[in-house]
């Protein structure tokens, strides 16, 4: 199964609020999900980006890919950067 770190939308209409989520990749975008890794408020600012870093970590290194707009959400959050230092690390 291949699966997918991507957003859901939540919230009214004209008022959206995100979830990330694991999900397999050909479910629909509001559709089932595997695990809920944390939540993004594109509203207040700035921006509230509230990610489990344990869990993204886990889906990452099992392979899961991950979307455009949540890579640059982790990579905000410094996630991105401690993947990256403990691939240098792990290799090195």
């Amino acid at each position: 199964m291949a699966t997918t770190i991507r957003l859901t939308r939540m919230g009214r209409k004209k008022s959206p609020f995100y979830r990330v989520v694991v999900a397999d990749s050909r479910m629909p975008r509001d559709g089932r999900f595997l695990d809920i890794l944390g939540t993004y408020d594109p509203l207040i600012e700035p921006p509230a980006i509230k990610i489990n870093e344990g869990k993204a970590l886990y889906w990452i290194t099992k392979g899961a890919q991950v979307s455009d707009t949540v890579r640059q959400l982790l990579k905000k959050s410094g996630i991105i950067n401690k993947l990256d230092e403990a691939r240098k690390a792990s290799s090195g």
